[in-house]
């Protein structure tokens, strides 16, 4: 009998676990609201019920061996009793606990000695806590992803021109780094305690929203061991079971600081699923499956990873868009199937294959996948 494994979430994320989970000879099930979720096609069977909807989840984990997750959007509390009734949760609750706040994230990157931005928590309020200057970060503590919630505040007039919604949020307040560039990776670690950390990829943000990654990033040897580093330490003490990604600063001297964690698969690591030996989404599985844990190694001199977000509201397909982002030399387009575009929603990604590793080539296929995506006046 195969052995089952359930993922509360039907999007992009369970989208792409489901079609590694079939040629890992797992049966998948799925927890998601709508027929016409991304993951749905991909599922063996589906509990078609809102991804808080407790006792839907208890059904899942009836049928299955473990559950999984595609977001860290969660109510512990509530899943905690599904716990006591025998449910079986990869990566476990108590590894989630300190990661759902950004505030407890900072707390305990600090208890095991990680570098990250200056920080505190705060209410909004008319000034900047004393001791503190523009420019400023300013987070919401929870839900947040794809830049929601997040503010890079430049002066007093930016302050002012938050949101009032925000006057009830918890909030982050943080220094602005002003990085050199910005990396990720993702790790994953078994219940045995074995351990595999994939290539550094570097991110090009726009707006706090990943536009591209380049795998493997033009960083030192002495950079890459430093965030290969974190990325283990991270994962022995909070006792991953699973795999997460960690996004990072690098200064100009050289410093790497923690910006964020996301406990699961996370956008930095799409690449892997055509240049690597095992992608993301594959070692997730093996984790929480008691499979034995594959090889992150990179196929290929390098890699970029380019997001086709949504630059109107539309229901097209875009398949002539497609057409030429398939004809794009050593690319693979992933499509997501989604019902409606809207700006910055993440419709698909391509990833395009290198025999080079040169940061300058790899930006300009990137910068030339973009050009066959967007309309020109948005290039």
């Amino acid at each position: 009998m195969k052995q089952r494994v359930g993922v509360i979430g039907g999007g992009q994320l369970a989208w792409m676990m489901g079609a590694e989970a079939r040629s890992l000879g797992l049966e998948l099930w799925l927890q998601t609201p709508n027929a016409n979720d991304p993951a749905v096609s991909q599922a063996d069977h589906v509990i078609l019920a809102d991804v808080q909807d407790v006792t839907a989840t208890g059904k899942l984990a009836e049928h299955c061996d473990v559950v999984t997750f595609e977001n860290e959007f969660v109510d512990l509390d509530a899943l905690g009793k599904l716990v006591g009734k025998g449910a079986s949760f990869r990566p476990t609750l108590d590894f989630l606990a300190p990661l759902l706040d950004k505030y407890d994230q900072r707390l305990c990157c600090e208890r095991f000695d990680i570098p990250v931005p200056r920080y505190q928590t705060w209410s909004l309020g008319d000034r900047l806590p004393e001791g503190w200057q523009y420019p400023v970060v300013l987070k919401a503590r929870r839900h947040g992803y794809d830049g929601k919630g997040t503010f890079v505040l430049k002066d007093q007039a930016a302050l002012a021109a938050l949101p009032s919604a925000l006057a009830g949020t918890a909030l982050l307040l943080e220094e602005f780094i002003p990085f050199e560039r910005e990396l990720a990776v993702m790790v994953a670690r078994n219940l045995s305690g074995e351990i595999r950390v994939f290539p550094v990829v570097e991110t090009q943000q726009i707006d706090q929203v990943c536009h591209w990654a380049i795998a493997p990033a033009a960083i030192s040897k002495t950079v890459a061991e430093k965030v290969t580093n974190i990325a283990r330490h991270l994962a022995q003490n909070l006792g991953l079971v699973g795999i997460m990604g960690i996004e990072l600063f690098l200064t100009a001297a050289g410093e790497v600081l923690v910006n964020e964690i996301a406990p699961r698969t996370h956008n930095s690591g799409h690449f892997s699923l055509d240049a690597c030996q095992t992608s993301q989404f594959a070692m997730q599985l093996q984790a929480i499956a008691e499979l034995p844990l594959g090889n992150p190694k990179l196929l290929t001199a390098g890699a970029v990873m380019v997001n086709l977000l949504g630059f109107e509201h539309s229901d097209s397909d875009y398949i002539h868009r497609r057409q030429l982002l398939i004809q794009f030399p050593n690319s693979r387009v992933h499509w997501y199937g989604k019902s409606g575009a809207s700006p910055g929603r993440k419709l698909g990604h391509v990833t395009v294959l290198s025999e080079t590793s040169n940061p300058e080539q790899l930006t300009a296929i990137a910068k030339h996948i973009e050009r066959l995506w967007y309309p020109q006046s948005d290039a």
